[in-house]
């Protein structure tokens, strides 16, 4: 990748020795004039909010489907709040708060409508045609399917926003699974090799990859009471669950359910940020890296929880996904969900003249490779309502001739 960096970036607050420096970003695959007012990952994190994917968001599932009511998260609520956290923390440990941020508000970006539902269908009807991985969708969003600029497909981002995005979740080629196993829209990307898919990625997108399991892990707990799934006596028989509702009872004890709920998980998003800084700090000091390239080379993650809390936590994954992910009411919903997707795939594989006449003329034929991806990027571009939409209208068509 060409540099772009023409121009010195002063930091708002001085940088950890193994923070992502945008002053020795390794730039960007078309090259661009820097700008001064901007740092690269600056201009990345613009990029996201700006693009039509991230706009999308809005109308995708995180746990309930969008039309359900307007309380529950999205997959742009959601988003905004692993930024917010991932932002915090970034900050505490002195790396770069705009790399963090923008690696949180596009770690999303390539979910298909419905959510983890959609995701799996998807990936079943995508199984003979190379498969389908919400990441290696969000890569080739930001590499080939936004078309906003007039030099480049995609957004033309740094090295370092990609690989985040690649490896946020730690490395993809191992000696056990080795590059085979990779989805196709992974190594369709132009130069793929260059993200170093066997090493850890750098702090910021391990942040951001922390930033997200503490999200959802508390905001699915209350959108779960607020839909109710379960109520507040239930979340309480859960070990370390239970002793936050507990702890803000006896400070407030005449407080009320709904400010009970907002009190006891703001309490509990404190906790796993305080253990993630205490453990991370405690990695740093052991490890006693000299550079983001460093943190990546280590043969273990450096932003993490501790062992303690990761035992702290079972109880409450466990919870949640017996009596939320798999609750009933839930099941039904994505159970309809799959079927909508799976059901738009199969007529548009074998009749493609139905896509929409800019994507048709992408395609080379029923039931090739080719138009199962042209397919499967228009499919993943919808969001929940649109899907439901073009569902009823080639498969229930009374009233819409």
């Amino acid at each position: 990748m060409g540099t772009n960096t023409l121009v010195k970036y002063p930091s708002v607050r001085p940088l950890a020795i193994y923070a992502s420096d945008p002053n020795t970003a390794r730039g960007r695959a078309i090259e661009q004039r820097s700008a001064s007012e901007r740092s690269p990952f600056q201009r990345d994190k613009d990029r996201i909010i700006h693009s039509s994917a991230f706009r999308r968001l809005k109308g995708k599932t995180q746990v309930f489907v969008a039309h359900e009511g307007d309380y529950y998260r999205t997959r742009l609520t959601h988003s905004l709040e692993v930024s917010q956290i991932a932002r915090s923390i970034a900050r505490v440990l002195g790396l770069d708060e705009d790399l963090a941020e923008c690696l949180a508000l596009a770690h999303d970006l390539g979910h298909p409508p419905f959510g983890h539902s959609g995701e799996y269908a998807l990936a079943a009807c995508m199984k003979p045609y190379g498969g389908f991985d919400h990441n290696a969708q969000t890569l080739r969003i930001v590499t080939h399917l936004e078309g906003r600029y007039a030099e480049f497909d995609g957004l033309n981002l740094t090295w370092e926003t990609l690989e985040g995005i690649a490896k946020h979740n730690g490395p993809l080629i191992t000696k056990e699974t080795g590059v085979k196993d990779l989805p196709w829209a992974m190594t369709a990307i132009p130069n793929w090799e260059a993200l170093e898919l066997s090493t850890f990625a750098g702090p910021e997108a391990q942040v951001a990859a922390l930033a997200d399991d503490i999200a959802y892990n508390n905001h699915d707990l209350d959108d779960g009471l607020s839909a109710g799934l379960f109520s507040v006596e239930d979340v309480c028989e859960v070990p370390f669950v239970g002793e936050m509702f507990a702890d803000v009872r006896r400070r407030y004890p005449d407080i009320s359910e709904s400010r009970l709920i907002h009190e006891a998980v703001r309490d509990m998003i404190g906790y796993m940020v305080a253990d993630v800084l205490e453990e991370t700090r405690r990695r740093l000091k052991a490890a006693n890296p000299q550079s983001a390239n460093e943190i990546r080379n280590l043969d273990h993650a450096v932003v993490a929880f501790s062992d303690d809390f990761r035992a702290k936590e079972k109880p409450l994954r466990d919870f949640l996904f017996q009596n939320m992910y798999k609750h009933y009411k839930v099941n039904r919903m994505m159970s309809t969900a799959g079927r909508v997707v799976r059901e738009l795939f199969e007529l548009f594989i074998v009749e493609p003249e139905l896509l929409p006449k800019h994507l048709f003329a992408q395609t080379d034929g029923p039931e090739t490779s080719v138009t199962a991806r042209v397919v499967c990027d228009h499919i993943a571009g919808m969001t929940d309502m649109f899907a439901i939409s073009e569902h009823k209208k080639l498969y229930q068509p009374a009233g819409y001739f």
